[in-house]
C-alpha cells in the first residue's frame, strides 16, 4: 500500500452511521453504483461547449461534463454506455463520491467487514495489514472527515471482449486526525488541523452482469 493510503484517517466508531449512508448514497453493502440523476447543464454554460462526439443521434453530455468525449477516456465510456445503457457517468461520480467516503471511514474504525465488500482481493489484503497491526500496537485514531474538495476522473478502459470497465478518479478529501497510543496519549496529529489527504483510485466493474457493483482494484496518491 502507498504511503497515502497508509494515512488515511477518518472518523471511527460510527458503524451505523456506515450502513446508513452506505444504503442511501450506493443502496447496497456490496459495493457501489450510482443513484443520482444527472443535473442539467447550467445556463451559463450553455452554447460555449466545443464540438462534441454524436452519440446515437444526441451530444452527450454525460461524458463531456467530466472528460471531453474524444479523448480516449471518453471514448471508452461511450463504449461502457453501449454495452450497459442504463450506466451514467455522473451517477458514477456520486456514487464514486459517497464510496471514498465510507472507505476511508471503514479503514480507519478498522471495519474489515465493510472494507471486504468495497476492495478487490489485492486492495483488501494491504488494507487489513495495516488495520491487524495497528490494533496489535494498541494505536486508535480520532478524527473527522471533513468532505471531498474535489473529485476528477482522469482515466477510462473497456475491454470489448471481457465487457470489463476501469475508471480512476483523483480525490481531494479534507480531514482532521489524531492517532493514540494504550495509554491514550496523542502520538501524532493534532485535532485543530485540517489536512488535505489526495488519492488515485481506480475501480472496476463487468458491465452486463448482475452484480451491479464496482469494486477498488488499486490505489495510489
Amino acid at each position: 500500500m502507498s504511503s497515502a493510503a497508509i494515512q488515511l484517517i477518518v472518523l471511527a466508531g460510527i458503524a451505523l452511521f456506515l450502513v446508513l449512508r452506505l444504503k442511501n448514497v450506493l443502496g447496497t453493502r456490496d459495493g457501489f453504483e450510482g443513484q443520482e440523476k444527472p443535473k442539467p447543464l447550467p445556463s451559463s454554460a450553455k452554447g460555449k461547449r466545443p464540438e462534441l462526439e454524436v452519440i446515437e443521434g444526441g451530444f452527450d453530455h454525460d461524458i463531456s461534463d467530466h472528460i471531453d468525449v474524444k479523448s480516449t477516456p471518453g471514448q471508452a465510456l461511450a463504449l461502457m454506455k453501449k454495452a450497459e445503457p442504463t450506466f451514467q457517468v455522473t451517477d458514477f461520480m456520486n456514487g464514486a463520491r459517497g464510496a471514498y467516503e465510507m472507505i476511508l471511514m471503514a479503514f480507519e474504525s478498522g471495519d474489515l467487514q465493510t472494507l471486504r465488500q468495497f476492495l478487490s482481493d489485492d486492495v483488501y489484503t494491504s488494507f487489513s495489514s495495516v488495520v491487524e497491526t495497528r490494533a496489535r500496537e494498541g494505536l486508535t485514531i480520532e478524527a473527522n472527515f471533513l468532505g471531498v474538495r474535489e473529485l476528477k476522473l482522469t482515466s477510462a478502459e473497456f475491454d470489448k471482449n471481457t465487457k470489463e470497465a476501469e475508471i480512476t478518479l483523483r480525490f481531494v478529501g479534507e480531514l482532521s486526525s489524531v492517532v493514540r497510543d494504550k495509554t491514550g496519549e496523542i502520538v501524532e496529529g493534532n485535532p485543530d488541523e485540517v489536512k488535505r489527504q489526495k488519492d488515485v483510485w481506480t475501480f472496476s466493474r463487468i458491465l452486463g452482469s448482475n452484480d451491479p457493483n464496482w469494486q477498488l482494484v488499486a490505489t495510489g496518491g
